[in-house]
């Protein structure tokens, strides 16, 4: 309710406490001070796991979400923020996975902590040119334990072939390839690389939703702030998102 509603801790407490009223339930509402401590000692908070046992094809990025201040008068010219990386499963639109770290850490790595999240077998991995480099690669075939996974990643424009790839840069030579030959901007349309814009829309989404901050001042807080958040999201897919269908 706080965080969908935008509620300071103290309105969040009573506008419980008048739900209650108005549906005659009595049950306890805590207080404001109680759910601010509560808040900390969540600890991680498991996402709802993947209905089908097909393998799951993953979308990859990462945003910023600025840091609470306090009430200042005069907010800092330069906020400081963090770094939310979400991943984002292709056939449900649901947030499988997330991490929350320093502005300063490198998206490509984190992805190793975001597939160790997941306990369901990994078809591909979509993500944006930010994630080009060997670990990337690397943690997408240990991943895989044995079975190929299909990493989708656009290589840098000067990208070379490497002379003596591992298994996993094997992957990342035939994306090369397959620019070389068939054009960038056709290569996004036949290997499936533009259906990545649903984790940017969940991005949005979230932003628009839950807010571009986040309302704790602690690390921990924060981290299960957005495990929340996320979780909130996956809700809202599941009861409102429309079935659409491509007209010819």
């Amino acid at each position: 309710m706080r965080m969908v509603f935008h509620l300071p801790l103290r309105q969040t407490e009573g506008f419980l406490r008048s739900l209650a009223d108005m549906l005659e339930v009595e049950i306890p509402i805590p207080d404001h001070t109680t759910l601010s401590r509560r808040l900390k000692t969540l600890g991680e908070l498991s996402f709802r796991a993947v209905a089908s046992h097909r393998p799951i094809h993953l979308f990859i990025d990462s945003t910023g979400l600025r840091i609470h201040v306090g009430n200042l008068r005069k907010p800092p010219k330069h906020r400081a923020w963090r770094k939310l990386h979400l991943a984002v499963d292709a056939g449900s639109g649901e947030i499988v996975a997330s991490d929350l770290t320093s502005r300063r850490t490198h998206d490509c790595a984190r992805v190793p902590a975001l597939l160790g999240q997941i306990d369901h077998r990994v078809a591909s991995i979509s993500a944006d040119g930010a994630y080009d480099t060997k670990g990337v690669y690397e943690a997408a075939h240990a991943h895989g334990e044995g079975r190929a996974v299909s990493v989708l990643i656009p290589p840098r424009r000067d990208a070379q072939l490497s002379p003596r790839p591992s298994a996993a840069l094997k992957e990342r030579d035939r994306t090369i390839r397959s620019i070389r030959r068939l054009g960038r901007r056709e290569w996004h349309k036949r290997s499936g690389y533009s259906k990545r814009s649903m984790v940017e829309n969940a991005i949005y989404r979230y932003k628009t939703i839950i807010g571009r901050g986040m309302r704790s001042r602690t690390l921990a807080g924060q981290r299960v702030e957005v495990q929340l958040a996320c979780k909130i999201l996956n809700t809202m897919t599941r009861l409102g998102m429309p079935d659409s269908y491509r007209v010819e």
